[in-house]
């Protein structure tokens, strides 16, 4: 399998993360990639550089706003003449009859869920590389790869369209199902990470044409906390395309393996042409967020079950954090693809 990659996730390397009022370095660091690509190696991927897409597939999935926001922010954030050394908003309005702001911290705290999604002077540049790396892979197997993993950092799924949170300013997920969409009637994201995928159901929750599915720890005592419930399955035309399926915190490889047995099953009856992986490794049993309990042949397994269901695949790395493991159990989860297919 082959895999993209760029060096440009460097010029994002963001500091602040605020934990139960503790301030702490944020654990989405450069040094991810790096165990991540000792991964491939270990695995011998052949590394391909990413192709520059431009605005539009960002724009198929963001709003006009959020992009502007985004690709000016730093500029404005810097003119103040008094700000911080990373943008971190100080309101989060809920946009009850609210009106867009037009000052830029109006504007941070508008596009921003949350605090954990630190804004710097390349964060911008490294978000849209990012998405890039991800439609890269995605055209590849449109051209005929059976399956290509992209290696994308910053992280994407908790981004909505026009909101940042959770480590993630652009979708990488859905904007490579996006890609997917220009070939494919039906696609299916299926979430692997941890965390629930919110801003990825958040931006397919309306939507028929793309089935959203995400495994994750329970959120009634975990990040993001508001989203991610087994009743949340879609409204309007997207209702029944959404498939949420929290498991209890500490759940090990069998528990995780029954659940994905449930993702199968829907995706079969959905008949999509492709699938798009949102490969968090921070299921594992020693990521240092300590969700599940996933091993790293747990995550053979994993690999394994996903090529059984036979689709075009389109692996995009989500989380996964910085524990002695991570590289192993990249290595794991795409060789278990490797030998199933």
């Amino acid at each position: 399998m082959k895999a993209v990659h760029t060096e440009l996730h460097r010029s994002h390397d963001p500091q602040f993360f605020l934990v139960r009022g503790v301030v702490k370095r944020t654990t989405e660091q450069p040094e991810r990639a790096d165990r991540l690509l000792k991964g491939l190696k270990d695995g011998k991927h052949q590394l391909v550089e990413p192709t520059k897409f431009g605005q539009g597939p960002r724009a198929r999935i963001h709003s006009p706003e959020y992009l502007s926001f985004l690709s000016e922010a730093w500029d404005a954030w810097t003119a103040l003449g008094d700000s911080g050394p990373e943008m971190i908003g100080n309101i989060h309005p809920v946009r009850h009859a609210a009106t867009y702001p037009t000052h830029i911290v109006g504007k941070l705290g508008w596009h921003t869920a949350d605090t954990a999604a630190p804004i710097g002077p390349g964060t911008w540049a490294a978000a849209c590389a990012a998405t890039d790396v991800a439609v890269t892979a995605a055209q590849m197997v449109m051209d005929g790869e059976d399956a290509v993993y992209a290696l994308c950092r910053p992280p994407g799924h908790h981004a909505y369209r026009d909101m940042a949170g959770g480590f993630c300013f652009l979708n990488n997920s859905a904007i490579a199902a996006g890609q997917l969409r220009q070939k494919h009637e039906r696609v299916v994201i299926l979430d692997v990470d941890v965390h629930h995928g919110n801003g990825t159901q958040g931006i397919f929750y309306a939507r028929p044409d793309v089935y959203t599915i995400s495994i994750h720890a329970d959120p009634v005592a975990y990040y993001p906390y508001v989203w991610g419930y087994a009743h949340e399955r879609g409204e309007g035309p997207g209702l029944g395309a959404n498939l949420n399926i929290p498991l209890a915190i500490g759940t090990g490889d069998d528990g995780y393996m029954q659940s994905l047995d449930v993702a199968r099953k829907a995706i079969e009856s959905f008949a999509p042409g492709a699938l798009v992986i949102a490969l968090g490794l921070d299921a594992s049993e020693h990521d240092p967020l300590k969700g599940l309990a996933v091993t790293t042949p747990g995550f053979r397994r994993i690999g394994q079950a996903i090529a059984r269901m036979g689709l075009p695949t389109v692996f995009v790395q989500e989380g996964g954090y910085l524990s002695d493991i991570l590289g192993a159990n990249l290595t794991s989860v795409l060789a278990g693809f490797e030998e199933a297919r």
